[in-house]
């Protein structure tokens, strides 16, 4: 199975060129026909000689992956299921927003994070995404879009898969779509959401990037999070708090905390004084997330007044929050929903 050339960030490519006796330049030439020009094929790079075009057939391909299925919703969301070179199935979600057009990318094939709520989790991990695996979601995301004269303008690692279990990976993804000459996309349009891997978010404070950082919290305390979520368990709040102040010190950059309102499980005023408490202080705000309901995990979600109530809550005791609006909810938004019909999972 041939290698994806989008596997190979901008230093890697020219690595590689020089590797094979071409001149560094043509990096830059590359790099412009396949994240500018978005060809699919190299026959369409015109300034490229015909040898270094064979090279590429010999050892890469482009964009492999394969649609399965479309779902889109009347909202404007849509709903991807790709098929990669070994059968397996991934999803990716386009998302319609005031602000612009966000594309969530899955970083694996599965999920052995075991969130008790999670469709992700009904399909265990199988392997890791690669780097390229990940852009070939978004460039086939942003090809449809170039038939409307559109672009992603933002990206949100937070389909299926837990980013930081996938770590190099995912930051050779990020380094290219930020690229001046990958898809250009700034930094801060660009977002990391981890369960909770304190090791690897402390990895992530000392690259000194703008990435935004988005933590799927979900629960404030330990006792009713390590129910929800087996991550805390291995790293109970206290770590993941302390790992997140240490982020915070040093790249002075807001934190999200991404909160699911699960209906008579933590969406009540205690819960929500805890919360209050536990991120008392923090550069950080609290997405309150509508759930998409998994009729397997038994959990409902709550209705728009109880959400409003406990959003209200927040805002009264100082902590900056969000109550976004439901996406997709007329198809299977949910993570791994999609794909786990696919599987016979639903």
């Amino acid at each position: 199975m041939k290698k994806m050339i989008y596997d190979l960030n901008y230093e890697q490519l020219k690595e590689w060129l020089l590797e094979h006796n071409e001149k560094t330049f043509r990096t830059n030439q590359v790099f412009g026909w396949l994240y500018r020009k978005r060809i699919q094929e190299f026959s369409e790079m015109t300034d490229i000689k015909q040898s270094l075009i064979d090279t590429f057939n010999e050892e890469f391909v482009i964009n492999p992956i394969k649609l399965k299925q479309r779902q889109a919703s009347k909202d404007g969301t849509v709903k991807y299921l790709f098929e990669l070179q070994d059968g397996f199935l991934v999803e990716t979600v386009l998302m319609q927003f005031d602000y612009g057009k966000s594309v969530c990318v899955s970083s694996q094939v599965g999920c052995n994070m075991g969130c008790t709520f999670c469709a992700s989790g009904l399909l265990k991990k199988n392997r890791d995404l690669t780097s390229g695996e990940m852009l070939a979601q978004v460039m086939y995301v942003q090809k449809e879009l170039d038939k409307l004269e559109q672009r992603v303008s933002h990206i949100v690692i937070m389909g299926t898969g837990e980013p930081f279990d996938n770590y190099d990976h995912v930051m050779n993804f990020l380094y290219t779509v930020n690229h001046d000459l990958g898809l250009a996309i700034g930094a801060r349009h660009l977002s990391v959401s981890t369960c909770g891997v304190v090791p690897r978010i402390r990895q992530f404070a000392r690259e000194k990037v703008q990435y935004n950082l988005a933590i799927s919290l979900h629960a404030p305390n330990d006792e009713l999070r390590s129910k929800l979520m087996p991550i805390n368990k291995a790293y109970p709040l206290a770590e993941l708090m302390d790992a997140l102040h240490e982020y915070s010190t040093m790249n002075n950059r807001r934190i999200t905390f991404e909160y699911i309102l699960l209906k008579g499980v933590n969406d009540q005023t205690e819960h929500a004084n805890q919360l209050a408490q536990l991120v008392k202080g923090m550069n950080a705000y609290v997405n309150l997330i509508p759930y998409n309901v998994v009729d397997e995990h038994g959990f409902k979600a709550v209705d728009f007044a109880a959400a409003m109530k406990f959003y209200d809550k927040l805002m009264r005791l100082g902590v900056k929050s969000t109550l976004r609006k439901e996406n997709g909810g007329d198809i299977d938004a949910a993570c791994g929903q999609l794909r786990a019909k696919a599987e016979g999972k639903l």
